[in-house]
């Protein structure tokens, strides 16, 4: 790869970063667009950590904090640009895919999958308690390797 095909790549990622971020009210911050270009950059769907995002922006020469990758990715839950999925109570993943749809959760790696959404059928969900109305549902299939 060249020079200029790398050049060409990389603004193009930031393009794309920058289309997806706009989608929101969001500030479009140096760092923002950092994050959105390696969440969507490559136009694909994808699921992270906290600690897998800033790993990548450092590989990538970002000066960006850990905490601050925490805040981006919870705005960018809260502006509707991705959906916080949580496995095991604690450990939450990020994820660009925001149409409902099912996981799976690889206990031997700990990593996330999309799971194929027209395979799940859900025929009744119990009745929400007086007050209250269901808010959407998560599916996490776990797995392990045999």
């Amino acid at each position: 790869m060249t020079q200029t095909d790398i050049t060409s790549s990389m603004s193009t990622e930031l393009d794309r970063g920058k289309s997806w971020l706009a989608r929101s009210d969001l500030r479009p911050t140096r760092q923002r667009v950092a994050l959105a270009a390696l969440l969507v950059g490559d136009g694909r769907n994808r699921h992270v950590t906290a600690e897998s995002l800033f790993a990548a922006a450092k590989d990538q020469g970002e000066r960006v904090s850990l905490a601050t990758v925490y805040n981006t990715l919870k705005a960018f839950c809260d502006a509707g640009l991705m959906q916080e999925v949580t496995v095991d109570g604690s450990r939450s993943y990020f994820d660009t895919n925001t149409h409902d749809h099912p996981h799976f959760f690889w206990e031997d790696d700990g990593h996330l999958t999309d799971a194929p959404a027209d395979q799940l059928v859900i025929t009744q969900l119990p009745n929400a308690p007086d007050g209250a109305e269901i808010a959407s549902v998560d599916v996490v299939i776990r797995l392990r390797r045999k």
